[in-house]
């Protein structure tokens, strides 16, 4: 990247990762580069009126239509209430339709529009020029090694996950107003 074009943001962040703590944990580099990824998407995708958000469902409806909103939150890897609130909004726009299938009355189910269908074919050449972009001078074989080095990150953090629970948003709101509530002891 070439220094001249970076946004003083940028520059902060680069700023911070090779002089100030060029050896910080590597979950501060990760974060640091999704953000920069997500950010260049979304300027992207704005500019055919669709959120980064919106993006991340349309994107699993793309490779499987008519998942249930459950299943929809569980590969999107968030919480129900915002599937919900997003697939609201995505209905709005004529991007999605929800109905039930079947006797199951609990069930509501997910399916594309025409109109959600059709930016497929506008949308995915985005995704595909950031990533270009964000390789831009990398080695196909450091490419390679950074995609292995990811895929055991996220292999063993699931392995580690496997015996603990992530609560809600609202369990953690209740824990926190809780130890809030408690008297503290004096030292």
């Amino acid at each position: 990247m070439s220094r001249a074009r970076a946004t003083p943001a940028t520059e902060t962040i680069l700023r911070h990762w090779r002089e100030a703590v060029p050896n910080d944990r590597l979950a501060h580099l990760v974060k640091d580069a999704t953000r920069a990824l997500v950010r260049g998407l979304s300027m992207r995708l704005a500019e055919h009126g669709v959120s980064f958000g919106h993006w991340t469902f349309l994107r699993i409806l793309w490779e499987g239509d008519g998942l249930t909103q459950r299943e929809l939150s569980e590969q999107a890897g968030v919480m129900e209430p915002t599937t919900f609130a997003a697939l609201q909004a995505m209905e709005r726009l004529s991007l999605v339709t929800r109905r039930r299938v079947g006797d199951d009355r609990k069930k509501v189910y997910v399916f594309l529009t025409p109109k959600g269908r059709l930016l497929k074919g506008r949308l995915v050449p985005l995704a595909e020029e950031v990533n270009a972009v964000a390789m831009r001078g990398v080695k196909p074989a450091d490419v390679a090694v950074t995609r292995a080095v990811l895929l055991a990150l996220i292999e063993n953090l699931a392995r580690d996950e496997q015996d603990k629970r992530m609560p809600s948003t609202r369990e953690l709101a209740r824990l926190g107003a809780r130890s809030k509530s408690r008297p503290r002891k004096s030292a």
